[in-house]
Parts: C-alpha cells; structure tokens; sequence
C-alpha cells in the first residue's frame, strides 16, 4: 500500500461527487493506487456515510463476468458495501436526480441467516445463507465519461448507488435461470449462468476478499452477487427485473 498517499482527501473527493451529482475525473490521473490503497480510500468513503448515521446492510460483488475480468485485467471479484440509504423498497419510486449517470443491472440477492466470522472461525458464505431474492442495482460511477481503472473502481464502492430486491424465496440453486431486465421499451436477457458460472460461486470468491480485506459478513446482510446481464440507462421508465423460479423485482425513475 502507497502510505503517502492521503486517503481522507481523495475519498472525500468521490463522496462529494456523489452528494453534489457532479462527476470527478480518475483518481489514477493524479496519484499511484494499488489496490490495497484503493480498499482503504473505500473503507473511509462508507466511514462519511456512516458519521452522516447510514448503517451497512450488506455487500455487494463486481466483475463476476469473466469477460469483464478480461477486460479489465483482472482475475478476481471486487466488493463493495450496502447501506441502508441505498435500499429502495419493491416497486417504489426512484428520483433520477439523486444521481449523476445512472444504470440498473439484474441482479440475484442473497440474505445471512448467521454471521460468517473471519479468520479460522470464518465460515463458507454460502452455508450461511437463508433466502434468495430476485434484485436490482443501480450503478453510478462517480467518474467522468465512464473513464477509470480496476482500483479506481473500487475506491469508489464499486460504483454502488442503490438497489432494491423482490420478496425472498426459500434458498435454492440458481445457477442457470433465465434474466430479463427491462427499462421502458429497452430490453436485455441472460441467464444467472453469467455470474460467475453459477452465483454460489460469487458468495465464495465474496468470502475470500472480505477476509483478506476485514469485511465483516454479519447475520441479516443482504449479498448482492453481481449482473446478470449487462446494464441499462437507468430512464424516467418503469424497470422491471424478473428471475425464472425467483419472482420480479420493479422499481420506477422519476424527476422529481
């Protein structure tokens, strides 16, 4: 890790793009971030929304396609936090403004029956799950014209800006089940295949990066696995996410 560089300063630099809606060119154009460097710019940007009283409700997985890992050179996932600000509830509104470019991918949720621990108490993450939901994520990058880097991503929480998830179902494999997102008259489908092979192994990769990082995984966290399909532009439209076997999950953008 880069111990010179000052990691409260380019935190507060994304958490204040995200309050004012103004976007911020890369961190990698002005400073050197491994990744260890951008997991601890990460870790203060979820500290200013707690101090403003937000509680982390979860986590959630990124690059679990296998063709975005090549894209972006990489060979593991990366993990960003949930609040309980992000959360909307199924089939509520969502004020556009509140955001700067905003996208919304499918996604399959997870629900903790039990903490997971770290260390040599940890446990596998998928056997501490007890409920599987049909979800949706809202992403907005932070950075100017969608332009940054693997570590520049990560520092600014995965791009996490909300979610919303449908009513959850008894655990079961989801491993192949068909996805359709739509947004208006916009329309992608896929199949849960493309997390990672099967989302299981998403909450295992999970468990690997959250002990190497000290992420706690604690009973009631919600794990949002990664997109199934790519995103959409998140539109002034009805979304609608539907999982086979899961259910639905919608939410609407508005300008309010």
């Amino acid at each position: 890790m880069n111990e010179t560089l000052d990691f409260d300063s380019l935190a507060r630099r994304l958490d204040e793009a995200q309050m004012n809606r103004t976007d911020t060119s890369s961190l990698a154009d002005d400073v050197d971030l491994d990744v260890d460097a951008a997991y601890a710019i990460q870790a203060r940007l979820i500290g200013f929304r707690e101090q403003r009283g937000e509680k982390i409700i979860g986590t959630k997985l990124g690059f679990t396609s296998k063709a975005k890992m090549a894209q972006m050179g990489v060979s593991e996932v990366i993990v960003g936090r949930l609040t309980d600000a992000m959360q909307i509830c199924d089939g509520d509104d969502i004020d556009l403004n509140h955001f700067i470019h905003p996208k919304i991918e499918p996604e399959v949720a997870y629900r903790l029956g039990q903490d997971v621990g770290m260390g040599e108490e940890a446990r596998d993450v998928a056997e501490c799950v007890d409920a599987v939901a049909t979800a949706v994520e809202i992403i907005d990058s932070r950075y100017r014209d969608f332009r940054f880097t693997y570590t520049d991503v990560v520092a600014d929480n995965t791009s996490a800006a909300a979610f919303a998830v449908g009513a959850w179902q008894p655990l079961q494999h989801v491993d192949n089940r068909a996805v359709r997102l739509t947004v208006g008259n916009a329309e992608v489908v896929g199949s849960t295949s493309a997390i990672l092979g099967d989302p299981a192994r998403a909450l295992r990769a999970l468990g690997r990066v959250c002990r190497q990082r000290g992420i706690q995984l604690r009973a009631g966290d919600i794990i949002l696995a990664g997109a199934a399909t790519a995103a959409l532009p998140l539109t002034a439209d009805v979304a609608r996410c539907e999982v086979a076997g899961l259910g639905d999950v919608t939410v609407k953008g508005v300008r309010a």
